[in-house]
């Protein structure tokens, strides 16, 4: 069975957390990449910035619903979720709209797997990490490949 290193893209385009996001984009699009890791200066993984974290900035805000009772007013949704959105929406850098402590997968991790946790959870990059260590990613794309080659 296949397995992330036998798929992955060894040489890999990563970004920085205090990218800013004009740059970040051109890099996904000139790229024709889905998403990046995001790693900091000790080279440590500490996100992944994807097509649709960018896309979300150019969404409509959520308003929160609300509920009257008794003359007082509560909030139907999180208050954490919409300063999430917010951030997000206003992000001038990586950091600010990367999806922060992402999940990784192993070089040994079978396809089986990683097509399940990008189907069901709807990742489209998974880091690869060895000892903690950035050696690759794996995206939808190389995933696709495997069918062509079958």
């Amino acid at each position: 069975m296949l397995k992330a290193k036998d798929i992955m893209t060894a040489k890999c385009i990563t970004l920085t957390p205090d990218t800013d996001i004009a740059t970040a984009a051109r890099v996904l699009l000139e790229n024709k990449i889905n998403g990046a890791p995001v790693i900091d200066e000790k080279g440590t993984v500490v996100g992944v910035l994807c097509q649709a974290d960018l896309v979300a900035q150019q969404k409509k805000i959520t308003l929160p619903s609300f509920f009257t009772l008794l003359d007082g007013v509560f909030p139907l949704s999180s208050h954490d979720e919409l300063e999430r959105e917010i951030t997000k929406i206003a992000a001038l850098k990586v950091a600010e709209a990367m999806t922060a402590a992402p999940t990784v997968i192993a070089p040994d991790t079978g396809i089986d797997d990683i097509a399940t946790m990008m189907a069901n959870k709807k990742l489209y990059t998974l880091p690869v990490l060895d000892n903690g260590r950035l050696v690759g990613v794996v995206g939808k794309e190389d995933v696709l490949k495997t069918l062509l080659k079958g």
